[in-house]
């Protein structure tokens, strides 16, 4: 299986290409601008592949920069549209988790990540050299509600984690993990049903009716 993982979630956007045997990587650090097709085909251009020899997609939907990815899921839904690919949806944070694994960072694991206003999402994981397990869930949180004792003793991670937590480790998430994953799993799904993760509730005010206009 060929496999095109997009992980444009943080400001180190990154596309990888995997098969059998083999892993070819672009990355791109404070990539908020990044030309995502420039790095697509340089990415394709070392693995020695065509766009049309792609056969799934693996989108890092977030959570993290809602235009990067954004723009990840609208690549992967054209390229749906056209080639018929196959998708998969994972989510960054767990992407996350897998790389402190693969550093040997061990015990209870906080993953980090920026959420705007002040505030962090935050999960917590058990990460052993065999595996990991999710011990509190994904949600929106301000530092000012973590003990002090949680912010000296548990391991932290993220994209940006010094912002907050200055002893924390700076993890990106990878488009070369992200498809180390990906190759794990068959739920694929249709680009019409993925989205970014995205905890807020969408809050917006509706325009008024137009004033009527005199001729």
């Amino acid at each position: 299986m060929t496999i095109l993982a997009l992980e444009f979630s943080s400001s180190q956007r990154s596309v990888a290409v995997l098969r059998p045997g083999s892993v070819a990587e672009a990355i791109e650090t404070g990539g908020y601008g990044t030309n995502a097709f420039s790095l697509i085909e340089k990415t394709l251009t070392e693995s020695g592949l065509a766009r049309e020899q792609i056969e799934v997609i693996a989108i890092g939907l977030g959570p993290g920069s809602y235009t990067g990815i954004r723009v990840a899921l609208s690549i992967a839904q054209g390229w749906q549209l056209v080639r018929g690919v196959k998708l998969l949806g994972l989510s960054s944070a767990e992407c996350l988790v897998a790389q402190a694994q693969a550093e040997k960072i061990f015990g209870r694991v906080n993953v980090v990540i920026d959420a705007q206003r002040n505030e962090f999402y935050r999960a917590a994981y058990e990460i052993s050299p065999g595996g990991w397990r999710e011990i509190e869930p994904l949600r929106i949180m301000a530092l000012t509600v973590i003990s002090p004792g949680a912010i000296a003793n548990e391991i932290w991670v993220g994209p940006e984690v010094t912002r907050w937590l200055p002893k924390g480790k700076i993890l990106f998430p990878s488009a070369a993990t992200l498809g180390r994953l990906a190759a794990g799993r068959s739920d694929y799904a249709s680009g019409d049903t993925l989205a970014p993760i995205y905890l807020r509730e969408a809050n917006f005010i509706k325009a008024p009716p137009p004033n009527p206009v005199a001729f």
